[in-house]
């Protein structure tokens, strides 16, 4: 079954085709600045080992033209079509197979992510259109979450808050963290179900994960992706009552606060810059600014880490993955730096060490073991799309 993978954001479109039955990409590519001017088209094809890059600069006036460029650019057969859906609240407890009810439950779920939702729809209708008969299935980030506990999904608000508008804890990224969860267990030779990991995903998103015999517990975002470490332009974490205080001593708006929170803060609000190359950069010239983004960081991963070690009791593995979690040494070694407490010991020579295949980097004396394992999220959804259209044969 070939089976192709959309994820539709507000201004950009990724897709990839998969060949399920023998697990390998057939081709993929993204549509960016959908409505701007110049628009970017990128596609490629792979075949026996070997990649085929195009790429242009194209006005793209809309997700429609970017969906009808997509289908002309994929030649290869297309069985099914699963969709990212970044919010099923708490109406999706796993992948779900699309149908008008799915649809409109979808919908009532905007207001809990206004800027993902609305755009994950829009894709499932036009590939509708595109493809008609072809099975299409939701897989939702938050459904690996809604395994986690009324203790640590609930905020300690008026209960009635939760019962009519739905404000809790989700968590995110958790196509993500199912997938290095699994592979990490097979790559040690054991079952999920036996096994207590601590996920990170660092990114310019970032969320980690506390996961017990196979099952959610806790995880750091939250209602939205804003809570959690700091990342590269959100704050992360931070006492509620700022929100408050910024509005009445410096006249902004609850949008513009908003948006400082989201796209003006985290690494980019301490130093300026939110890309950790360029911030170890800097840092490495004396910027003093670089360097504190980056101990702030670490030791908010540190944190977490130390926090979910206790949450889970007893943890058989770490696993850092995305972007930063899987390239940058220097992060690692600082938020791993002195947790032999929790039998966390870190390899500094292997963890220079860089690559794209999974691999560990504890020391000989770590009770804990430490890997990098490259997450791939449009896999684990076109693999969540295939079982549920075996299970609903």
């Amino acid at each position: 079954m070939n089976v192709l993978v959309i994820n539709t954001g507000s201004s950009s479109l990724k897709y990839q085709l998969f060949d399920m039955e023998n697990q390998i990409a057939l081709a993929g590519g993204v549509m960016e600045r959908i409505g701007e001017s110049q628009g970017i088209m990128t596609h490629k094809t792979f075949s026996q080992g070997d990649e085929h890059k195009t790429k242009k600069t194209i006005t793209i006036e809309d997700h429609q033209k970017a969906m009808h460029l997509m289908a002309e650019l994929i030649t290869q057969k297309i069985d099914a079509i699963g969709h990212r859906v970044v919010q099923g609240g708490e109406a999706f407890k796993s992948a779900t197979r699309i149908n008008e009810n799915v649809k409109n439950a979808i919908q009532e779920n905007n207001p809990l992510a206004p800027l993902h939702n609305p755009p994950n729809l829009i894709g499932i209708r036009l590939a509708e259109d595109l493809f008609p008969g072809k099975p299409q299935v939701a897989v939702f980030d938050t459904n690996f979450h809604q395994t986690i506990p009324e203790k640590a999904y609930l905020y300690a608000l008026p209960y009635e808050y939760y019962t009519k508008h739905k404000i809790r804890k989700y968590g995110f990224h958790g196509t993500s963290h199912k997938y290095v969860a699994k592979k990490t267990a097979a790559l040690m030779g054991k079952n999920l179900e036996e096994l207590n990991l601590i996920t990170l995903h660092l990114g310019n998103g970032c969320s980690i994960c506390a996961i017990k015999q196979g099952i959610c517990l806790d995880t750091s975002m939250g209602m939205t992706p804003l809570a959690g470490v700091m990342m590269g332009t959100r704050s992360g974490d931070l006492d509620p009552a700022i929100f408050g205080f910024l509005m009445d001593n410096t006249g902004m708006s609850q949008k513009q606060i908003d948006e400082v929170l989201n796209k003006k803060s985290g690494l980019k609000g301490i130093c300026g810059l939110n890309d950790l190359r360029d911030i170890h950069d800097r840092s490495a010239q004396g910027d003093k600014l670089a360097k504190l983004a980056v101990e702030m960081f670490a030791y908010q991963i540190k944190k977490y880490i130390g926090a979910y070690a206790a949450v889970l009791g007893r943890v058989d593995g770490l696993v850092f993955t995305a972007g930063v979690g899987e390239n940058d040494e220097i992060v690692r070694a600082k938020a791993l730096a002195d947790m032999s407490v929790f039998g966390i010991e870190l390899d500094l020579a292997k963890n220079d060490v860089r690559s794209s295949e999974p691999h560990t980097i504890h020391g000989t004396n770590s009770r804990v073991p430490i890997w990098i394992v490259p997450t791939n999220e449009e896999l684990q959804i076109a693999t969540e799309t295939c079982q549920v259209l075996k299970n609903s044969i």
